[in-house]
């Protein structure tokens, strides 16, 4: 059984997904706004940054923090880096490419390393120093 049938629902997935293509939206808009003195990218700033914090927030429910937070951040940025080159006119080099070929790889492995199956609906036992107090 791999991390993506492991941890979470399929759905959890998508959305986080598609809340990581809201964030390159939110920071493309973010760009196009010119410092907030533009109407329509300002708005769809907004529109966009609420969409992907409720999508984040809906995966965190049944997803681990660690791979989920890492997930959307890489596939925003991945996103983001890639829509910038036609939109803004962002120079491509061999150094962007890979590394932008890295972060996908992160992704891939944060999905594959998984993390444990907790249920969110019980409580975690506490541990450490402080468990005994």
């Amino acid at each position: 059984m791999n991390a993506i049938s492991s941890t979470g629902s399929g759905l959890a997935w998508a959305v986080l997904i598609v809340s990581g293509g809201f964030e390159a939206g939110w920071a493309l808009c973010l760009k196009a706004s010119y410092g907030f003195s533009r109407l329509w990218p300002s708005v769809g700033f907004v529109v966009l940054l609420a969409a992907s914090m409720v999508g984040l927030s809906y995966a965190l429910r049944s997803l681990p923090v660690g791979v989920a937070y890492g997930v959307w951040v890489g596939v925003g940025a991945t996103a983001t880096a890639l829509l910038a080159i036609p939109l803004f006119g962002e120079t491509v080099t061999m150094l962007k490419i890979v590394s932008l070929a890295l972060v996908v790889a992160g992704i891939v492995g944060l999905n594959l390393a998984g993390e444990d199956t907790h249920d969110p609906s019980r409580p975690r036992q506490a541990s450490g120093p402080r468990a005994t107090r």
